[in-house]
């Protein structure tokens, strides 16, 4: 009864907060995902450390529950009408931005003086970004420019082509150690893709054909919500990203279930608690010590990712031949960053102990950076980009 009673007050609470900081946010220069994140690093353990455990221990299921409409929704986006005119710049914006961020954070360290080993690994880990946030900021928008689509769209495949440069990574520092090349990281990192595809079209085609007849033409909420945690928890289980993986199934529905208008329009209804939860809980979870630890290093990885992103993004859209405002706008909106990054450097560190002192706090201090100051660039680029609708 104790836990019971501490569980619903807290829940109550934020729930309400989202609903305070969605008008604060149209008020103030500060995005949603921002205020929820500084909220939840208030009361957190670091500070007023009001969170009850009860609440606090179902941080990994909720982050998991958001995750999946996230994908889901972003994958909705990839469309074949969305792609007919704008393919090419979804591929070459979404690859230039990774490639070329990891090869400036990989570069501006070496020449900071950081290890070639070390170097290399966080230069790959730089290209991730933070889907959540961005689609967050996207919806509390409310803007329906062409740069809002063509942004989701690069989102949605930026853990794609980070995943593909990790496993990279990881193989050649394994082989600069060693007399022979092991590609067993590369494996993995396709194995896990691959299966992720496929789990993604062997739920999402059943699911485009038989959803949305019980009420013809519109899928109802359980059926959705149902199709989507099964896709999650069968990627949990497999190993495979589940990110990627409900990407897909959202992207196979939206292109297949041709008696819908929308599929599964009513997850838009209840994704938004879960992603006030997510991101409270993601903001009581910021360990601000490790901001002490950063250093300069830290330091020259933080601008050179910023660099990376906005010289990326505009290599693609020059190649690409978007307009201006896209050209100048893009890369600033792609800088936030979260989990994914932090799990890339757990990984990093399990792989590689010698560098994990290094490894860990500037991953984590600088992904606490770019998850509370991103959001405010993303929401930025989206007001400039917006001028021209």
């Amino acid at each position: 009864m104790q836990t019971s009673h501490q569980f619903l007050l807290t829940l109550g609470g934020v729930l309400l907060l989202g609903l305070l900081t969605h008008t604060l946010g149209h008020r103030t220069f500060l995005p949603r995902v921002t205020l929820l994140l500084i909220f939840g690093a208030v009361i957190g353990e670091e500070l007023l450390d009001i969170i009850p455990v009860v609440f606090a221990d179902r941080f990994e299921i909720i982050a998991d529950i958001a995750l999946v409409m996230v994908g889901f929704l972003l994958g909705g986006k990839l469309t074949k009408g969305s792609l007919i005119n704008s393919a090419s710049k979804v591929l070459w914006i979404s690859i230039s931005a990774a490639v070329i961020t990891t090869f400036i954070v990989s570069m501006g360290l070496i020449l900071f003086g950081v290890t070639t080993e070390i170097a290399i690994l966080l230069g790959c880990i730089a290209s991730a970004t933070a889907p959540a946030a961005i689609l967050d900021i996207t919806i509390e928008s409310d803007y329906s420019s062409p740069f809002k689509d063509l942004l989701l769209s690069i989102v949605a495949l930026d853990d794609v082509w980070a995943l593909v440069l990790f496993g990279f990574g990881i193989a050649i520092v394994t082989s600069m150690g060693q007399p022979t090349n092991d590609t067993s990281a590369i494996i993995t990192a396709l194995i896990e893709i691959t299966g992720a595809v496929l789990l993604g079209i062997t739920v999402g085609l059943p699911a485009a054909y038989l959803t949305g007849r019980i009420k013809p033409g519109q899928p109802i909420l359980t059926e959705a919500l149902g199709l989507v945690f099964i896709c999650g928890g069968l990627a949990l289980w497999m190993n495979v990203s589940y990110l990627i993986a409900s990407m897909i199934m959202g992207s196979v529905v939206a292109n297949f279930a041709k008696h819908h208008e929308y599929p599964f329009h009513a997850i838009e209804g209840i994704e938004g608690p879960f992603m006030v939860i997510f991101f409270v809980l993601a903001g009581a979870s910021l360990d601000f010590s490790s901001l002490q630890q950063i250093g300069l290093i830290g330091i020259v990885y933080i601008v050179s990712r910023a660099v990376g992103k906005v010289v990326g993004a505009r290599l693609g859209c020059q190649i690409s031949r978007t307009d201006t405002l896209t050209r100048n706008w893009m890369g600033i909106a792609l800088l936030p960053q979260a989990g994914v990054a932090i799990g890339m450097g757990l990984v990093a560190s399990h792989h590689f102990p010698e560098y994990r002192h290094v490894l860990l706090p500037i991953v984590i201090s600088s992904t606490i950076f770019f998850e509370i100051i991103g959001p405010i660039f993303t929401r930025l680029g989206l007001q400039r980009a917006d001028t021209k609708t």
